[in-house]
């Protein structure tokens, strides 16, 4: 017996504060923890699609970060956010393509380990349609050999997720040299521009990590537009 394709609506932000961001991110997770006790009003899952200005944000792992900390990596230029994703510290801004899925794992599978490994195995799809072997690892994220290409921290109550993943396309590498990227002490990062060694940008990232997306959950896209949410 074959399982109905579950429906997903993406909405691209373009670039977009982090802070702005996480306001989207908790729109749609009311929407679908209201619908839990209304099953009438059923609301669609959701991937959001944006790129940030320079940010450096620690997930809930994270021992309380030093304030002296977060002030010299706001000397930087760069945003800094405590937030309730998983893992520990890390960098996001120009250049990366980043994803917050918005799911009922009701519509797929009630599995935050299934879910997170879903994540891993579509961007090691991703990466393979532009002819890198990329590979996970006992540190959650996608790697190259040693080197990180993409981060994931998710978070997940009662079944719906949020925060997602960062995929490294053309970042400019040197902010992540101000920090241990995710905790992880002596591995690297890296992105698709510097593994081809040529320029690959979010927009020409984005149509191929849609089509790996929609064949790893097994699920149909569509598209709407971003009701002003961009600034």
């Amino acid at each position: 017996m074959t399982l109905p394709r579950s429906a997903v609506r993406v909405v691209n932000l373009g670039q977009i504060p982090y802070g702005r961001a996480l306001q989207v991110q908790q729109h749609y997770v009311r929407q679908h923890l209201d619908s839990l006790t209304c099953p009438h009003d059923q609301r669609p899952n959701t991937l959001l699609l944006c790129e940030h200005r320079p940010v450096y944000t620690v997930g809930i792992r994270q021992a309380p970060y030093p304030s002296e900390e977060e002030e010299r990596l706001k000397g930087l230029g760069a945003d800094f956010f405590r937030t309730r994703r998983g893992g520990l510290i890390t960098f996001h801004g120009p250049g990366q393509l980043v994803c917050y899925p918005i799911l009922s794992l009701g519509c797929f599978k009630k599995s935050v380990r299934w879910y997170v490994c879903e994540l891993e195995r579509t961007v090691i799809n991703l990466c393979s349609r532009f002819g890198i072997k990329a590979s996970t690892s006992p540190d959650t994220g996608v790697w190259v050999g040693d080197n990180k290409i993409c981060a994931i921290g998710i978070h997940c109550g009662r079944y719906i997720t949020s925060h997602g993943l960062a995929l490294n396309c053309n970042t400019d590498l040197t902010w992540f040299e101000h920090v241990v990227p995710c905790g992880i002490v002596g591995k690297g990062v890296t992105t698709l521009s510097r593994e081809l060694e040529k320029e690959v940008s979010v927009s020409e990232t984005t149509q191929p990590f849609l089509e790996a997306f929609a064949e790893q959950f097994n699920c149909t896209l569509s598209f709407q537009e971003t009701e002003g949410q961009k600034e």
